[in-house]
C-alpha cells in the first residue's frame, strides 16, 4: 500500500519523534511505501528514515521552492511546481492518508483531502493519528461540526482517529479500528 503521510517538516522532540519514528518503521515492515513532501529535515525526515531502515520504499513530492531540502536517496522524488500541484500529486500516489503533527501546511493539506471524500471525490482511507493528544482540539471540532450539521456525511465515514501509530496502520490494513 502506497501511505501517504502529511506532517511537519520541523524538528521536535521525542514526544512527536518516536511515534513517528514507531509509524515510519511499521510502514517498512510492512512492506509499505511512504508518499511524503520529500524533505528531508525535521519530522519528514525522522519518517523518511524510519521507512527506508525498515525495508519500506519513499516516493517524495517536494515543491520547486523547497527542492534544496529534498531528500536524495528516495526511490522517486517529483518536484511539483507549486503547492497546489504537490498537493495533487501526493494524493494521486496514494492508497490511503495518514495525517500527523503539523502546522498550517499539513492542515491544508488534510482538509483537501477531507473535502475530496466530502464531495465523494476519493474514497481514499484517511487517518488522523493523535500523538500525545496533539489534535484533541481538531476532533473536538469535528465532532461539533457533524452534530451541529456542518458535515453532509457521518464523520466516521471521512476519517479515523487513532491514538497510536499501530492503531493506524491497522486500520489501514483492515479498515477496522482496535477500540
Amino acid at each position: 500500500m502506497r501511505i501517504c503521510v502529511f506532517l511537519s517538516a520541523a524538528d521536535l522532540d521525542d514526544r512527536y519523534t518516536r511515534p513517528a519514528r514507531d509509524f515510519a518503521e511499521l510502514i517498512g515492515k510492512g512492506g509499505h511505501c511512504l508518499v511524503w513532501g520529500g524533505s528531508n529535515v525535521g519530522l519528514m525526515k525522522v519518517v523518511a528514515d524510519g521507512v527506508q531502515e525498515a525495508g519500506g520504499k519513499l516516493i517524495g513530492i517536494s515543491v520547486e521552492f523547497l527542492a534544496n531540502k529534498a531528500r536524495p536517496g528516495a526511490d522517486e522524488m517529483v518536484i511539483a511546481a507549486d503547492l497546489a500541484e504537490r498537493k495533487r500529486l501526493l494524493l494521486e500516489k496514494a492508497d490511503a492518508v495518514v495525517i500527523m503533527v503539523g502546522g498550517t501546511g499539513t492542515l491544508d493539506e488534510a482538509t483537501e483531502i477531507l473535502e475530496l471524500k466530502k464531495h465523494g471525490r476519493t474514497d481514499k482511507p484517511v487517518v488522523l493519528l493523535n500523538t500525545a493528544g496533539f489534535y484533541d482540539g481538531l476532533q473536538q471540532q469535528f465532532h461539533r461540526m457533524e452534530a451541529e450539521g456542518f458535515l453532509p456525511r457521518p464523520l466516521a465515514e471521512l476519517m479515523f482517529f487513532a491514538e497510536d501509530p499501530a492503531e493506524a496502520l491497522t486500520y489501514l490494513e483492515t479498515g477496522r479500528g482496535t477500540r
